[in-house]
């Protein structure tokens, strides 16, 4: 028996998203690299979003069979609702994978984890032979961390040892992310680039 309404059918992305056109670039260039059989570890974000619809449209029309390492729950209900079957990296490895990141210098430095799904996007990074870092223009910066914080992810048995660190590396505030509005966060270092940091 299945319920009337399903409450993952609803699942789908519901934030905004800016430079849409140039993220469905990058997502229909990523699903070209799809192979049937392959494992793939799938990021979160706008750009990792799109790329999974992509490569569930690449999925459906050539018959493939693939299966998805999911970064959240999100990510993980989304991948159901496209059809793609999900497992773990205590099941699987992933043959690649693919996600965004929240900015990228010239000299390709990034920083991620804004999002809040930080341990799992670079536990898949780390399994992965190959990884793929979705990026448009809008990602593209001068200098890192003009505009926002640093996320610093952090053991909550560690946060006050981190902040004492962060504080000795040369930050002048660091605050702690919380559940809503996980962005809102900043920690300022007393150097050039001007680095802000959050604990998460």
């Amino acid at each position: 028996m299945n319920w009337e309404e399903n409450v993952k059918q609803k699942s789908l992305w519901n934030g905004s998203m800016s430079n849409v056109e140039a993220k469905e670039r990058v997502a229909r260039k990523l699903a070209e690299k799809v192979k049937d059989g392959d494992v793939i570890g799938v990021g979160s974000g706008s750009t990792s979003f799109l790329a999974t619809k992509a490569i569930a449209e690449k999925v459906k029309q050539e018959n493939l069979h693939i299966t998805a390492i999911p970064t959240s729950y999100e990510v993980k209900m989304l991948c159901e609702n496209l059809g793609i079957p999900t497992t773990t990296l205590m099941v699987q490895k992933p043959d690649w994978s693919y996600d965004g990141a929240d900015e990228v210098d010239s000299h390709n430095w990034l920083v991620k984890g804004r999002g809040g799904a930080m341990y799992k996007e670079k536990l898949n990074i780390a399994a992965s032979k190959l990884t793929y870092i979705l990026v448009d223009d809008s990602k593209m910066v001068e200098h890192i961390c003009d505009k926002f914080p640093i996320p610093v992810e952090v053991n909550p048995e560690a946060i006050n040892l981190v902040r004492q660190a962060l504080f000795e590396m040369g930050a002048e505030d660091v605050t702690l992310r919380l559940a809503v509005r996980k962005r809102r966060t900043s920690c300022n270092r007393k150097r050039k680039c001007n680095i802000r940091c959050c604990i998460s």
